[in-house]
């Protein structure tokens, strides 16, 4: 994977750190899964009347749209609603690396290397760390939702990489089109008609404008710019190598989630942190192969990297 490449995995990883302000901004005023409706079918209906269906399988298409837009966001709004501090779920929600892996291999027959395993076990030994030292902040229920949230992300991972779209950045907005109608049909039975035009109507109430900056801010850079730019990386890359580098995202979240919100860090914490760190650097590295072996000079050439 070149530098440039992993230069652009950490930029996503800060901007869907910062996401998880954003989010909490937002669900001060918009109900939780109505708010996961009205993310994704603000992007879906231009998407619709500007932008081709990109040239992949309808399956994997859905796939993504099913794991990364739907099960991902439902599960993380939810339980953050719930009582989950934004930190905290930063960091829960990290939990997709290991299941792509673990997916990837058990559905995929996907081959995880010596070195790959090594990275995740750190990187999970430091998010356990972390999560040990923050047990107590958060009940079982919105940790859990939050932890079936990474699930469903990881599923969408699998989907966007067999996907190889042949451009990224149109499947990420078409991934769009799915979420929306099942979603607010879920908002409808669950939240209501009543809870719902409340959030549509109340425009003077002081959590209107940070809600509605949350909201664009998920659309425009959690959603447009840090989704392509993944999307694009999984094109190009193995799902276990990407992967790994959402591990950094609860590093970017929990440190504004201080800064902004007060959330408390511990030492434990910033250690664990640190070996997260670690655990990316190590598992997003490949062998190094022989001089001969044509795959050496695609990892130098990101250009022969994409096959084209």
């Amino acid at each position: 994977m070149p530098i440039s490449h992993r230069l652009l995995a950490a930029l996503v990883a800060v901007l869907w750190g910062v996401n998880f302000l954003a989010i909490h901004a937002s669900l001060q005023h918009f109900p939780p899964l109505f708010l996961v409706a009205l993310r994704f079918a603000l992007i879906a209906i231009p998407t619709v009347l500007l932008i081709p269906r990109p040239a992949v399988e309808l399956r994997w298409l859905i796939g993504y749209g099913v794991g990364f837009g739907t099960l991902q966001f439902l599960f993380l709004y939810w339980g953050m609603a719930a009582g989950m501090p934004a930190g905290l779920a930063s960091l829960v929600l990290q939990s997709s690396a290991p299941f792509t892996v673990l997916l990837g291999a058990v559905v995929f027959g996907d081959r995880v290397t010596r070195r790959q395993l090594t990275g995740l076990l750190i990187a999970s030994a430091g998010l356990a760390v972390v999560g040990w030292q923050r047990a107590e902040a958060a009940s079982l229920l919105p940790f859990l939702l939050v932890l079936a949230g990474g699930f469903g992300w990881a599923i969408g991972n699998l989907a966007n990489a067999r996907a190889q779209a042949p451009n990224p950045l149109h499947l990420t907005l078409w991934m769009s089109v799915v979420p929306p109608i099942p979603m607010l049909a879920l908002s409808l039975l669950v939240e209501g008609p009543g809870e719902i035009a409340a959030s549509l109507t109340s425009w003077g109430a002081a959590s209107a404008a940070p809600a509605l900056v949350g909201l664009g801010y998920t659309i425009l850079l959690g959603t447009l710019a840090g989704s392509g730019i993944w999307t694009w990386l999984m094109a190009r890359h193995p799902a276990g190598v990407v992967a790994p580098f959402s591990m950094l995202v609860p590093v970017v979240g929990m440190t504004t989630a201080w800064l902004v919100l007060d959330e408390t860090v511990s030492t434990g914490e910033l250690f664990g942190a640190g070996v997260v760190v670690l655990g990316v650097l190590l598992g997003s590295r490949l062998p190094r192969p022989s001089p001969a072996d044509p795959r050496a000079a695609a990892d130098r050439d990101p250009e022969l990297s994409t096959g084209r």
